[in-house]
Order: C-alpha cells, then sequence, then structure tokens
C-alpha cells in the first residue's frame, strides 16, 4: 500500500507523542513493504531532508504560530494528496481531523488515529477549544476507520457517542545501551534522583511533582527532561516553583534519555490528561520504577496495583513519593516484572500489524 501520514511535526522525533508515533510506525510499515510518505512542516524538519529510515519525506509550508501551525500544514497536506495515489490517508490528532474530508472528497481512504482529547489541554482558549471538539467529532465520523491508541477512551466513544473505534495502543522502544554523561552534566548520581519526563505543559501536572518535591524530607533531586510547548507562561510559572535541586535537562534524545530512565530511582507521571502516555510505557519497559496519577490512562497501564496517587492532589503526591522511596528495593523487583510485560504487550511489530488490519477494514478488505 502506499500510505500518507497527516498530523504530526515531522521526522525525525525529537519531542512529541505524536511524531515518536509515526516514526515507529512508519518505519515498521516500510519494513512490511509499503510505502510510506511522512509530510513535514520546515519549522520542525529541514525542507532539505527527504528521508528517513525508508519513509519518504514531504515538507510543505506553514504558518509557526499557536493556532495555525497544525491546521494550516493539514489543509496543505490534503490538498497534496488530491495529486497522487494514495491507497490510504492517515490523520494524526483531532485538530488534523478538521481537514480530513478534502481526503474524501477526492475519493481516499482515510483513517485517523486519536491520540489524545486535545481539547482539554490548558493551553487552548474556549475557542480553539471548541474548534478542537469539532475535530474530534470529525474524527469519529468522516474516515472510514478511526484508531484509539486507548482503550478506555475507545470504551467511551463506544458508550458515550455510539461509535465504534479500534483500539491498537502505542508501544515501546527501547535503545540499547545509554550515555550516562548527563548525569554527570546534571550531578546527579546513579539510583538517586527522581525523574520527569515530557513536554512542560499544564495538563502534564509539573506543578504538583514540584510544590510536593519541594517538601520532602529527604534531599531527593529531580530531574526534569523536557520543554514547553506553546505554553511559556506556565514554564515562567513552574520555574519559580522548583527549589535548588531541582535540575532542568531540557529535551533529551537517545542514549542520554535512556540514561535517564535506567538510572533513575523513580520516575514520575502527575499528569492530568494523557492519551496513551508513550513515556509512561518507555519507563517501564527501561524497567524504573514509576508512580503516576490515578487518570484512566495510566490505570490502564499500570493496572489496579500499578503505584498510583490521586490526580491533581499535591500532598497526596508528596505522601506516595515517601513511600515509594522508602521501598526502593521492592520498588526495583516489580519494575522488573513489569518491564516484561509491557514489553510484549506494547510491541512496535504488532502495533505495526494491527494498523495494517485497520488499513484493510478501510479499503473494505477483510482484515487477516
Amino acid at each position: 500500500m502506499k500510505i500518507a501520514f497527516i498530523g504530526q511535526k515531522g521526522l525525525p522525533s525529537t519531542h512529541g507523542g505524536v511524531e515518536r508515533h509515526v516514526e515507529e510506525l512508519g518505519s515498521r510499515l516500510v519494513q512490511q513493504g509499503h510505502e510510506v510518505v511522512v509530510f513535514t512542516r520546515p519549522n520542525y524538519t529541514d525542507p532539505g531532508v527527504h528521508e528517513h529510515k525508508g519513509m519518504q519525506l514531504v515538507s510543505l509550508p506553514t504558518i509557526g504560530s499557536k493556532h495555525l501551525d497544525a491546521i494550516v500544514h493539514s489543509l496543505l497536506c490534503s490538498i497534496y494528496v488530491w495529486g497522487d495515489r494514495f491507497d490510504i490517508v492517515h490523520y494524526h490528532a483531532i485538530g488534523p481531523c478538521l481537514v480530513s474530508p478534502l481526503a474524501r472528497l477526492r475519493g481516499r481512504k482515510v483513517v485517523a488515529t486519536v491520540h489524545g482529547q486535545d481539547w482539554r489541554r490548558g493551553k487552548w482558549g474556549f475557542l480553539a477549544s471548541n474548534v478542537l471538539r469539532l475535530g474530534e467529532w470529525m474524527a469519529l465520523r468522516v474516515p472510514n476507520a478511526t484508531i484509539s491508541v486507548s482503550e478506555t477512551l475507545s470504551q467511551r466513544y463506544l458508550d458515550e457517542a455510539g461509535k465504534d473505534t479500534h483500539y491498537v495502543p502505542n508501544g515501546i522502544s527501547i535503545i540499547d545501551g545509554d550515555d550516562t554523561s548527563i548525569l554527570r552534566e546534571l550531578g546527579v548520581s546513579d539510583g538517586q534522583y527522581l525523574l520527569y519526563a515530557g513536554r512542560v505543559v499544564p495538563e502534564k501536572g509539573l506543578h504538583y511533582l514540584l510544590e510536593a518535591h519541594s517538601s520532602l524530607p529527604a534531599n531527593m533531586p529531580l530531574v526534569i527532561a523536557g520543554d514547553t510547548s506553546y505554553s511559556d507562561d506556565y514554564v515562567g510559572e513552574v520555574r519559580a516553583l522548583a527549589g535548588e535541586n531541582v535540575h532542568w535537562a531540557g529535551y533529551v534524545y537517545g542514549k542520554r534519555l535512556a540514561a535517564l530512565f535506567r538510572h533513575a530511582a523513580l520516575f514520575v507521571l502527575p499528569s492530568d490528561l494523557e492519551g496513551l502516555p508513550i513515556v509512561l510505557l518507555e519507563a517501564l519497559g527501561y524497567g524504573v520504577p514509576v508512580l503516576a496519577s490515578n487518570i484512566p490512562p495510566n490505570v490502564e497501564v499500570l493496572g489496579e496495583n500499578g503505584e498510583l496517587f490521586a490526580a491533581g492532589d499535591a500532598a497526596n503526591l508528596r505522601y506516595r513519593l515517601e513511600e515509594c522511596l522508602n521501598h526502593r528495593v521492592e520498588m526495583r523487583n516489580r519494575a522488573k516484572e513489569l518491564r516484561d510485560v509491557a514489553r510484549r504487550e506494547y510491541d512496535w511489530d504488532r502495533i505495526a500489524q494491527q494498523t495494517v488490519g485497520v488499513y484493510k477494514v478501510a479499503l473494505g478488505r477483510r482484515a487477516s
């Protein structure tokens, strides 16, 4: 099949769950013999780069602002696919689905992946939030087939909207080896720091973690691997909350990020909102102990016996942090068990096969 990916910023993935999903999925589809075209934005991927891991990269212009970046680019991509014969046009995230009718009008078979309810994000105002809600409505009705990365969200769509979606999760990609130079640069020791990895935006709940960390009796450093995404005001707020023992690493990739995972005492995900967080899956895949908020997607991954705290409750987070740090040996042993389960359940090769099955449904073929 010839497949177009629309909605991602570009490749290679340097931050963002959608970009990671596209890179891992697209490269495996290429390995299976499919032709994959990934549309990129010039403010993210060098327009002179035309190939990545076997995927063709096509750079189209956009307007690099918070509200217009994604929709303008997705609009131009949707027009571009009119002039070429694609078997599948695959939209990623609900915002780009606003222009998915253009591909349908041209007779293309359309698939959409809902990575999360983006309209709930704190960075969006009233108008933008409602526009994204319209994108979600269209993601459930316009495509020939719709994927949800969260089984919980898929069930909600069935119960509340009467729409049946295909559950295909995110996956885990583990890097062999690590680069421990980043530990020395940050001034932290093996097994002696807390780790947060992800975008610094309100819905990720970093402010809860910083508040809880500031009152911990133990002198445990906190490493923050991530940066802003059109949320500069929020970054200023959380930096004001941070104490002296907080280390800001910025965006970290590859073997340096692998090192931060492997050598952390505890990975903490305090989110208020997630789809199915790749960073949580990766933490499990690296065998690091995890403490996460008890929102449905995190519970879905960790199960009822996972280490959880009450979402939005900094006091409860502080209490649970102390508990976890006081039982490090038990936490590390359990993390090894969870690692093996996570790597088996969230395998990208299997996920690529499941996605091809959805493509066959969209094409009116029988999924094998």
